[in-house]
C-alpha cells in the first residue's frame, strides 16, 4: 500500500505542470536571492499593501515638514522613509499514511503574518513584524539597525539568530514546505530543548555584522561576519538567570553568489526550574544564481533537554545532537521551480536516534503575489516502531 502510494504521489506532483503553461507569460517574478550575506527575511509588498505604501509615499512628497525643511519623499530623505507594510499567508493541507496519525491534520493555518520596515535619519533602518497562527497572535521581530557602513552595522532588538543559513530564509523563499529538520531542532524553531515552538529562529539581543574585502572585478564582499549577544530564552521573554548566548559566524564569498560559512553558539536555556547548556556549531554553504539553488549544512549540539532532567539533578540521554541535509532547487520555466531535499536529524547523536526525510517540492509561481506548492515527504524514523511512512502536502502563498 505505501509503495502504491509512494509512486502515485510522485507522478501527481508532476502531472499538474502543464496545468499552468497557459499562464506562463503572465508569471510573476520568480523567488530571487536573498541579498548579499543577508541576515534577515527578504520582505516584499503585496497586492494590497503596494498601494497603500504608494499612497503613504504620495502624501509624504505633498505635505511639507511642520518647520519649513524640505519636503519628506519616499526616498530617503535627513529625516524618514515612508513605511513599507507588507503581509502574506500560508495556507496548508497535508495528509499521512504514518500510523495513529488518522491521515494527518488536513487542512490548517499555517501562518499569517504583518510587517512594517523604513529608515529613520537614512542610517537607522527598523522593522516590526507579527504573526498568527490560528487563535495565537505574537510578535515575531521588532529591531532597529544603525547600517551606515556596509563594513560595521549594529542592530539591536528582536530579530534572527545568526546561526545557519538557512534560519534567515522566510516560509516563502526557502523552497520546501518546512525548514530541515536539524535547523529547526538546532537554531531554536521549537528547539529540541523545549523553547517554545514559535520562536521561529529568534531572541532578543544585540549584534555587529559586516562585510569586507570587496571584489575589484564585480563589487562582491569576499568576508562577511556576524558577532551577537542575545537573553537566550527566545521571542518575547525576559533573560531567566542573568546569563547570556553569544552565537557568531564567519562566511566567504570566493566567488559571486557562493557562500561557505561556519557558525558558533554558547549558551544556556532555563525552563521549569531547569538550566540546559546550549553548545553548537554549523558549517555549511549555500548558492544562489539564475534561480538555481543549492544549499547544505551540518549542525551538531551539546546540551540536554529540559524533559532530560531527573530528580536528583541528572539528566537522562546522551547530550548531543546532530543533523544534516542537502537542498537543490531546478528552475524548469518562469513559473515553475522543484525542489529536492535530503534530512537527517539524529536527536541523540546516534543512528538509532535518526530521522530521514526524503523530498520532492514543486513550486508554481503563477503570480509575483501567489504560489502553490505540493510537497511528497517519505521518511524513516528509527524512534518509531513503524520506521517508514508518507506525507504529501500542498500549500498556498498569498502576498496581501
Amino acid at each position: 500500500m505505501k509503495k502504491t502510494f509512494t509512486t502515485f504521489a510522485i507522478l501527481a506532483s508532476f502531472a499538474v505542470l502543464p496545468m499552468w503553461a497557459e499562464n506562463e507569460g503572465e508569471a510573476g517574478s520568480e523567488n530571487e536571492a536573498a541579498v548579499e550575506f543577508a541576515s534577515d527575511e527578504k520582505l516584499e509588498e503585496g497586492f494590497i499593501t503596494s498601494h497603500i505604501n504608494r499612497a503613504i509615499a504620495s502624501g509624504m512628497e505633498l505635505a511639507p515638514a511642520p518647520d519649513g525643511t524640505p519636503e519628506l519623499g519616499r526616498t530617503l530623505t535627513d529625516y524618514a522613509s515612508a513605511p513599507k507594510f507588507g503581509g502574506y499567508f500560508v495556507g496548508k493541507y497535508s495528509y499521512t499514511d504514518q500510523d495513529t496519525k488518522h491521515g494527518g491534520d488536513g487542512f490548517t493555518q499555517r501562518l499569517v503574518r504583518l510587517y512594517v520596515d523604513g529608515t529613520i535619519l537614512k542610517d537607522f533602518k527598523y522593522r516590526i513584524q507579527v504573526q498568527t497562527n490560528n487563535d495565537k497572535f505574537h510578535m515575531k521581530d521588532f529591531f532597529i539597525e544603525w547600517a551606515k557602513h556596509k563594513e560595521f552595522s549594529v542592530k539591536v532588538g528582536q530579530f534572527k539568530r545568526a546561526f545557519t543559513f538557512e534560519n534567515p530564509y522566510n516560509p516563502w523563499d526557502v523552497g520546501t514546505g518546512d525548514n530541515a529538520l536539524s535547523v529547526k531542532k538546532l537554531a531554536g524553531m521549537g528547539d529540541r530543548n523545549g523553547e517554545v515552538s514559535n520562536n521561529g529562529g529568534r531572541d532578543q539581543g544585540l549584534q555587529i555584522q559586516g562585510d569586507l574585502l570587496p571584489s575589484k572585478s564585480d563589487g562582491h564582499r569576499f568576508l562577511h561576519y556576524q558577532l551577537a549577544v542575545y537573553n537566550g530564552q527566545g521571542i518575547n521573554a525576559a533573560d531567566a538567570n542573568g546569563k547570556k548566548d553569544f552565537i557568531g559566524t564567519i562566511q566567504v564569498q570566493p566567488i559571486k553568489d557562493l557562500y561557505i560559512g561556519a557558525f558558533g553558539w554558547t549558551g544556556d536555556y532555563v525552563g521549569n526550574g531547569v538550566t540546559v547548556d546550549r553548545n553548537r556549531y554549523a558549517f555549511g554553504l549555500k548558492y544562489e544564481h539564475d534561480s538555481w539553488t543549492v544549499r547544505g549544512e551540518y549542525i551538531h549540539s551539546q546540551g540536554h533537554k529540559i524533559s532530560e532532567a531527573n530528580g536528583d539533578g541528572t539528566f537522562s540521554g546522551t547530550g548531543k545532537a546532530d543533523g544534516w541535509y542537502a537542498t537543490v532547487g531546478v528552475p524548469f520555466t518562469k513559473w515553475c521551480k522543484v525542489y529536492v531535499k535530503y534530512d537527517t536529524y539524529r536527536d541523540q547523536g546516534n543512528w538509532a536516534s535518526a530521522k530521514t526525510i526524503y523530498s520532492i517540492a514543486p513550486n508554481f509561481q503563477i503570480h509575483k503575489n501567489l504560489m502553490l506548492q505540493l510537497q511528497y515527504n517519505h521518511a524513516h524514523d528509527r524512534m518509531l516502531a513503524d520506521h517508514d511512512y508518507n506525507e504529501l502536502w500542498a500549500e498556498t502563498y498569498v502576498r496581501f
